[in-house]
């Protein structure tokens, strides 16, 4: 264990804090800040650590949300807690289909759509596709601007786009969030609603991740892993504030840009190191 490392944990774990709830892509921010820094771990352990510290960042969501998550608690009323049972209920609709397609896929995926040409394609494409869709909605109002309002079906529907999210570099808030808003979901819906779906999600990829690669960790791969986590944890409570204020008075066309300019980056790093090497 060295200070350095230590150090790249951090600032592995603010990547994934920040950008794991933003609709940028955390995979695509993590590759290339991994392939700058060059964190000296195993690859086995490499695979585990930037799966599982995003437990970190799924516990900001249960700790932010934690009152209206809850189904028991006291200070709400009986038609208030049948509302958060039928919430998880669509909440776990909605995550049936990439549940199915990740347990089918997921290796497929990471053997062959695993690399920085996907992930800088997806950056783009995606990028693109949220500025055209926040263009076309520019004079349109939501018909959904409530998570109540929200119907097993449209639920099923989000479910869906987050399937697109297991190619790298989509982002899984980032596809929910764009299938939300054409099922016509607010900003805010769609947002809030991509927190809750990422619970389960990202908890059962953890649990798989754990359970394919088995718990054999060294005390100092155990330190970075927990040392990953509380980063992440402490940074998604900041990230998931900062989007839900700034979508208050704005759309997602700057995060589109954003995504595109860090496609066309990481297309030509991995390109230009690709030539060289």
């Amino acid at each position: 264990m060295s200070v350095i490392e230590i150090l790249k944990v951090i600032v592995l774990g603010i990547v994934e804090g920040f950008t794991e709830w933003l609709p940028i892509s955390s995979t695509g921010h993590m590759i290339l800040v991994d392939e700058i820094i060059h964190f000296n771990i195993t690859e086995e352990f490499r695979n585990v650590f930037l799966v599982v510290i995003q437990l970190g960042a799924i516990l900001a969501v249960v700790v932010l949300y934690f009152k209206k998550l809850n189904p028991f608690d006291r200070s709400k009323k009986p038609s208030q807690k049948r509302a958060t049972m039928f919430l998880w209920l669509k909440i776990v609709v909605a995550c049936i289909p990439a549940a199915i397609f990740g347990f089918l896929i997921d290796e497929w995926m990471e053997a062959h759509l695993m690399n920085s040409y996907v992930v800088a394609a997806m950056l783009i494409l995606y990028g693109a596709l949220f500025i055209v869709i926040e263009m076309r909605n520019q004079y349109r109002e939501p018909m959904i601007t409530k998570t109540t309002q929200l119907n097993y079906q449209t639920a099923l529907y989000i479910g869906l786009f987050q399937v697109l999210a297991l190619v790298p570099g989509t982002s899984r808030s980032g596809a929910t969030i764009l299938g939300a808003m054409l099922l016509g979901c607010s900003r805010s819906v769609a947002a809030e609603f991509s927190f809750f779906l990422g619970i389960p999600v990202m908890f059962g990829a953890s649990l798989l991740k754990l359970l394919k690669h088995g718990l054999h960790f060294s005390g100092v791969e155990m330190f970075y892993l927990l040392l990953g986590m509380v980063i992440a944890f402490v940074v998604s409570v900041y990230s998931i504030k900062f989007l839900m204020g700034y979508i208050r008075k704005n759309d997602f066309k700057f995060f589109g840009y954003y995504r595109i300019v860090l496609g066309v980056i990481v297309l030509i790093y991995f390109g230009i190191t690709s030539a060289v090497s």
